[in-house]
Parts: structure tokens; C-alpha cells; sequence
């Protein structure tokens, strides 16, 4: 079977290969256990702190927020803190993350990807990795996120900062269409 000319300058074939990965982000695949009265995912077990699934990673305060249906949350950036997002199953979260570290054998790279939707996974994202949130949902979207320094709001402790939301350009932003 052929396709004519029009199709034919116009056609393509998805990019499946994985994207490049940002040096020291983890994604750790978890369990979810079901039966006929609902659901458990067990987000980490931890022994005096240090999350079994994440070598070297103390936990030192859990936090939970929420995202407006298409509101954009970005960019956030640290020098010291680790984060750990978990998106749950149910919400639909487009995570973008920018390796802004000099020096780094990623620097410059940049991942996106989707959280929840279906999927119980675990993001660790290394300070110096640029990350921000979109909520490609019609209803409120949640994180909640451990991180191994805890949050000072006081100047000269504080060790979140920010870059604009735009600052890869709108169009990361965008839903990918086709």
C-alpha cells in the first residue's frame, strides 16, 4: 500500500528511545497493592532517616502540595536540598527538570516527562537540577515530597531559589501533539 504525495512529505515516525538522563536523577518504580476495598503504595521505609530505596537520601521533612488544573509551578532551584517527588496514581503531572549544574556531565540537559497517571514512582531530584510542574489535569493535582534539608524562610538559610517559568522557553510548557 502506498500513501500519496501529501502524506508522504508529511509523515514521520515517534521518537521512542529514551531521553538522556540528568547525572543523579532517579526514578524508583513502586508497588501498588490492590484488593476489592482499595489501594496501598507504600512511599518509602526509612531507618533513622535514610530511605531504603535511595542510597545516601535522609529524610528530613515531608510536604505535601497542590497544583490548579493547568497552573504551572516553576522553576525551583537548590543548592543543597535533594527532592523526592511522588505523584499519585490518579493526577497528571508534566515534570520538567534542567540540569543547571556547571561542570556536570549533563549540564544543560534537560528532562520531561509525566508523573501519576497510572504509574507509582519515586523522582529524586539531585540540588542543581532546575525542576518545575505542570497540571495537564482537569482537577487538582498533589505532590508530596521528602527532602533532606529542611525549610528555613529566613535570608541567608534559605536554600530555595528561582528561575522564571519560562526560562526554557513557553513552549516546554505545551502538550505534545501528534
Amino acid at each position: 500500500m502506498q500513501i500519496n504525495d501529501q502524506a508522504t512529505r508529511a509523515f514521520s515516525h515517534q521518537d521512542y528511545t529514551p531521553a538522556q538522563r540528568i547525572e543523579g536523577v532517579e526514578i524508583a518504580e513502586l508497588k501498588r497493592f490492590n484488593d476489592d476495598g482499595g489501594a496501598i503504595t507504600e512511599l518509602g521505609r526509612l531507618t533513622a532517616g535514610m530511605h531504603a530505596e535511595l542510597a545516601g537520601f535522609e529524610v528530613k521533612q515531608v510536604n505535601y502540595s497542590e497544583v490548579e488544573p493547568g497552573a504551572v509551578k516553576a522553576y525551583h532551584l537548590h543548592h543543597r536540598q535533594t527532592d523526592v517527588w511522588y505523584v499519585p496514581p490518579h493526577d497528571k503531572l508534566l515534570l520538567v527538570l534542567h540540569d543547571c549544574r556547571k561542570g556536570s556531565p549533563s549540564e544543560g540537559r534537560t528532562m520531561r516527562f509525566v508523573l501519576g497517571d497510572g504509574r507509582n514512582r519515586l523522582v529524586r531530584i539531585p540540588p542543581g537540577v532546575a525542576h518545575g510542574t505542570k497540571n495537564l489535569a482537569a482537577s487538582m493535582g498533589r505532590i508530596i515530597y521528602m527532602v533532606d534539608v529542611q525549610f528555613s524562610p529566613t535570608p541567608g538559610e534559605c536554600d530555595e531559589g528561582r528561575l522564571p517559568w519560562d526560562f526554557l522557553g513557553a513552549e516546554i510548557w505545551d502538550v505534545v501533539k501528534g
